[in-house]
């Protein structure tokens, strides 16, 4: 590893070290109602949909509430999508979108998901960029976040009935972070050259003379809150590897820290809101070796270039550059593609289809273990707290004591729970998957033959059901048989996962807390941290290994050998 390679790795890492515990603090603050410069526009919105802040909901209401709330957020986008042509701010003219297009799309941002299989500059307007698609990815992000909160509130509280105020949480969530968030990061980009507009698109001659259109658009407000909310819709087609996007090394710089900052941030709220601080830096622990561990797997895959070109006169000094933007280079490549699938955030700078076999093995795997090393934000955090209840039933398991979590018992509810939330999972990426893999109407959206084109069906259906929303490039997922199957694997991923959890939440709230004794399993040291990353990788690898087996795994193997497809 060059010194500038390890400079910028390091100037990242340190970045979110550092924002992590002011963030964690402060949103514990937002959530416990110690936080109040908008109190006005917060009274204001709770009078305007009838909510009494201080009425508590039950899990089950408060998981209602979560359906209701999105369910109303896809028909409205859905209808929207369908009527765009109609609708004010549309300067390039943009037609309606298919119905089953306009169900993917709706399905995506409504899931903080934002798979996109559509060309952001040339089929939708700005009305529906800022009305629509901004909209949700807001909502859906603040819903995370509130979900992550209840459950929060469900393992520290005991003898209780009540997680919280879906409404209040869900206010909160947008009016004091994402909200203040936002506004300070597209300010950033527009001073690094992002688009802030609603002109039409310029008509430009190359330098060769030919004519090309050069989009337009209210772009920087978009991308801040996409990569906050670990959203990840690109406002252009190629997403963050476009110029206008992500135009130099500084606005790639706050775009990568802006995707880690929240979800790593919200481990030490939880060890707020628990009381134990140590709860949320073991939690964030457990997080950080599986991030680090997927860097550097990755780095050292896409330095080593590719063996079929050794013989061809290519470069390959500066690693894989195959698919990458050179101004980012593969340090930044390689960065931006970990964070980006360890943390729910389908924003991409280099295309993944183009990742070495094992670079592309690292980045399945982030999304397949659940979007939970960090994740997506309010998901990453729920989604780990599954694992833990998990480590702790093995641990006591091993040591032959009834497993307890911050003084209460784990029991069979709760762990049964838990294995129906983690089986979203494989029923969505294997399942759905095995589908796609063999019915004609699938088949033909696969690009490449061989390990390859299994790699790229895995890759959707694992993006997809892990609300994750990057894709392999090359798959053509705009078909209303994919529309629709990647849509539901989209909802599968993410209500399941918060159906569960927020059951389990509801289950801990109504315990008592044991005081601790000399037989209680420690969960805030190493050994817990150990064993939760052990847990997670063995659950995931005797999962998802077989079938990486076949595709990335034999490419690789296949790459060695210098066999082609």
């Amino acid at each position: 590893m060059s010194p500038t390679d390890l400079l910028q790795i390091l100037l990242f890492l340190a970045l979110i070290l550092a924002l992590a515990p002011f963030l964690g603090a402060y949103m514990a603050k937002v959530f416990e109602g110690r936080v109040a410069f908008l109190a006005p526009a917060e009274r204001a919105i709770y009078a305007a949909c009838g909510t009494d802040a201080s009425e508590e909901q039950s899990w089950g209401r408060y998981l209602g509430a979560v359906l209701l709330f999105n369910l109303t957020g896809f028909a409205l986008l859905f209808t929207l999508l369908l009527t765009q042509h109609w609708l004010p701010w549309n300067p390039a003219g943009m037609t309606a979108l298919d119905w089953d297009l306009a169900f993917n799309t709706a399905v995506s941002f409504v899931t903080n998901t934002n798979w996109q299989a559509y060309g952001g500059e040339s089929t939708l307007s700005y009305f529906s960029q800022m009305a629509g698609l901004t909209v949700q990815n807001f909502v859906s992000a603040a819903t995370g976040i509130a979900v992550a909160v209840a459950i929060t509130r469900g393992i520290a509280r005991r003898q209780a009935r009540t997680l919280g105020n879906f409404t209040v949480d869900l206010t909160r969530g947008v009016l004091y972070i994402l909200l203040p968030l936002s506004i300070l990061v597209a300010l950033a980009l527009v001073w690094q050259g992002v688009p802030q507009n609603l002109a039409a698109y310029v008509d430009a001659s190359t330098v060769e003379g030919a004519q090309q259109i050069l989009a337009q658009g209210p772009a920087a407000s978009q991308i801040a809150i996409k990569q906050l909310g670990t959203n990840g819709g690109g406002f252009f087609s190629v997403n963050s590897a476009h110029p206008y996007e992500n135009p130099t090394p500084i606005s790639n710089l706050i775009q990568m820290v802006a995707i880690l900052a929240i979800p790593a941030g919200l481990a030490l709220t939880y060890g707020h809101m628990v009381g134990d601080k140590r709860q949320g830096w073991a939690i964030f622990a457990a997080m950080g070796v599986l991030f680090l561990a997927g860097l550097a797997v990755t780095y050292w895959a896409e330095m080593q270039g590719n063996p079929l070109l050794a013989s061809l006169p290519v470069d390959q000094a500066a690693g894989n550059m195959e698919g990458k933007e050179t101004r980012f280079g593969v340090v930044n490549s390689v960065l931006w593609a970990v964070s980006t699938t360890a943390a729910s955030n389908g924003s991409v700078n280099a295309m993944h289809d183009s990742f070495t076999p094992l670079g592309g093995l690292v980045l399945l795997l982030n999304i397949q273990l659940g979007e939970i090393i960090y994740g997506g934000v309010g998901a990453g955090l729920y989604g780990m707290l599954l694992f833990v209840v998990l480590a702790v039933f093995i641990a006591g398991l091993m040591v032959g004591r009834t497993p307890e979590y911050l003084g209460k018992k784990i029991e069979a509810r709760e762990v049964k729970l838990a294995v129906l939330g983690m089986l979203s999972m494989p029923v969505g990426i294997l399942g759905f998957g095995a589908l796609a893999a063999v019915l004609p109407v699938a088949l033909a959206s696969v690009q490449d033959a061989g390990p390859h084109g299994l790699s790229e069906i895995l890759y959707a259906y694992s993006s997809a059901t892990g609300n994750n929303g990057s894709a392999f490039a090359g798959y053509g997922a705009d078909t209303p048989y994919q529309n629709v199957m990647l849509g539901l694997a989209m909802i599968l991923g993410r209500y399941a996962f918060i159906a569960a959890m927020l059951a389990i939440a509801g289950s801990l709230a109504a315990k008592k807390i044991a005081p601790p004794s000399a037989g209680s399993f420690p969960t805030h040291g190493p050994l817990f941290v150990g064993l939760l990353v052990g847990t997670i990788l063995i659950v995931g690898g005797l999962t998802f290994f077989p079938v990486l087996a076949l595709g990335p795994v034999a490419e690789h193997l296949a790459m060695l050998a210098g066999t082609r497809f």
